[in-house]
């Protein structure tokens, strides 16, 4: 080995001692030197890198394919889903959507059903596309009614959240399914059992607590700062909003619904059509069809005229280029950490400590999730770990291998913080500090982790009684 070929072996506590460090000199420069958490992330990434031994010829590689992967899916989500809000915004959309809201449910309610609308859209769309298309709603809400933007935003991103981790057709779920043999519509049955009590809990619940003691401004992110679009409103229809915020959810979950289709055997995935349909079921593909269908239907038939239009779109992009920056450094730290093989080398440690399979497979989901930051890579790593044993086991009941299944989801979801890109996401569109999202949406995860696996537990042993 050369002096420059860094590719030595940390050991297991090694490894948990650089990640551990690691996290805490990110937070030391962003909270207390108030380095900017873009800059801080690339060095603490790069500083990681170079710890855990990857070596020199791969520094570049491991740390591009952190930040260009999370990228490749954030991206497009966000800046179209911030087209399409700035446009509900500046059309008055919004605010009609809003006015019908509180009309229907009344102020004290509101925030109760920007919850249950993001729990219904949580289910075809994923966690980052549906927040942002939500987010307009929530922040014209939360304008009208006053208050800390937590006790609007925070229930909604919950719902998102819960959703996304718990419920199939979403990836995590459903690859862990099919690694433990489980059964899909049980898994999805299941899964909106452990999802909603547990929104409940921690959206509503731990969201009232918090919205009462953070009071944290309405963000102005999607508001856009040049060029006055007042001239741009024109009170659309509510169903024409409505329609709007339809629109991509159902070609979403046009796409998810022939793939669990093509699952069952009812389509061949092979047939042009099918073909078709999920393209246009591809999310960036469906909120693209949507930011165009809303530049016409908002903007367009109403007379405005191009200029103006393309004025409106573009000062989306501004505002939100941050968010999208400081959400792929969060992913190259994430990447740097799973490149190092921390994930890996936990799962093996934690895998002889003799748990109960359940117990044991929340267990090490949450430990791989503190460590590395993602919460797919933490159910599926777990569930490729623990495969032997329960495709080995004859006698667990299709309701027993469910809750697995869910118990794993419990643990990837656990206490998110600075190495999660999502963590991030929250903390920019919310325009939280760090140290209060730590204190917020990392807490909630957490809550969100254990609540599920509680309930995953209960329906484990019920079903171990049969």
């Amino acid at each position: 080995m050369t002096d420059l070929d860094l590719n030595w072996v940390l050991s297991t506590p090694a490894l948990l001692g650089v990640a551990a460090a690691s996290i805490a000199v990110l937070l030391t420069l962003i909270m207390k030197f108030k380095v900017h958490a873009f800059l801080a992330l690339i060095i603490v990434s790069l500083l990681t890198a170079v710890a855990t031994g990857i070596p020199t010829t791969q520094l570049m590689p491991t740390l591009l394919s952190g930040f260009g992967g999370t990228l490749a899916s954030v991206a497009l989500l966000v800046g179209l889903g911030a087209m399409l809000g700035r446009m509900l915004e500046t059309s008055g959309g919004a605010q009609v959507l809003t006015d019908a809201l509180i009309h229907r449910f009344g102020e004290r309610k509101a925030p109760l059903a920007l919850a249950v609308a993001s729990l219904m859209l949580g289910f075809p769309i994923f966690f980052d596309a549906g927040l942002v298309v939500m987010l307009p709603i929530i922040f014209a809400v939360a304008r009208r009614l006053g208050g800390s933007f937590l006790s609007y935003g925070f229930p909604a991103a919950v719902a998102f959240s819960v959703m996304h981790i718990f419920v199939p057709p979403h990836p995590g779920p459903v690859a862990a399914t099919g690694l433990l043999g489980a059964d899909v519509g049980l898994v999805l049955i299941f899964g909106l059992v452990v999802a909603l009590p547990t929104w409940y809990v921690v959206g509503h619940l731990f969201g009232s607590y918090v919205g009462r003691k953070y009071n944290i401004p309405v963000p102005s992110i999607l508001r856009g700062s040049t060029g006055d679009f007042t001239d741009f409103a024109s009170a659309p229809k509510v169903g024409t909003i409505i329609a709007l915020l339809l629109l991509p959810i159902l070609l979403i979950f046009m796409n998810t619904g022939l793939n669990m289709a093509a699952t069952a055997g009812l389509v061949s995935l092979e047939d042009t059509w099918v073909q078709v349909l999920r393209a246009f079921g591809e999310t960036p593909i469906a909120l693209l069809i949507t930011v165009l269908l809303a530049m016409f239907l908002l903007g367009k038939r109403k007379n405005k005229s191009s200029t103006l239009i393309e004025s409106v779109v573009d000062s989306a992009l501004g505002p939100v280029s941050a968010v999208i920056l400081i959400t792929g450094a969060g992913g190259m730290f994430g990447g740097v950490l799973r490149a190092s093989g921390i994930g890996g080398a936990l799962a093996e440690s934690l895998d002889a400590v003799g748990l109960p399979v359940i117990v044991a497979g929340f267990v090490i989901a949450a430990i791989i999730r503190i460590a590395q930051g993602s919460a797919t890579v933490a159910l599926t790593t777990t569930a490729a770990l623990l495969q032997p044993v329960v495709m080995g086991n004859s006698t667990f009941n299709p309701v027993e291998l469910a809750a697995i299944v869910l118990a794993l989801a419990a643990g990837s979801v656990f206490a998110g913080h600075v190495n999660d890109s999502g963590f991030w996401l929250i903390s920019r569109f919310f325009e939280m500090d760090t140290k209060t999202t730590l204190k917020t949406w990392t807490v909630g995860q957490a809550l969100v982790g254990v609540v599920g696996f509680v309930i995953a537990l209960a329906i484990y042993l019920i079903a171990s009684l049969f």
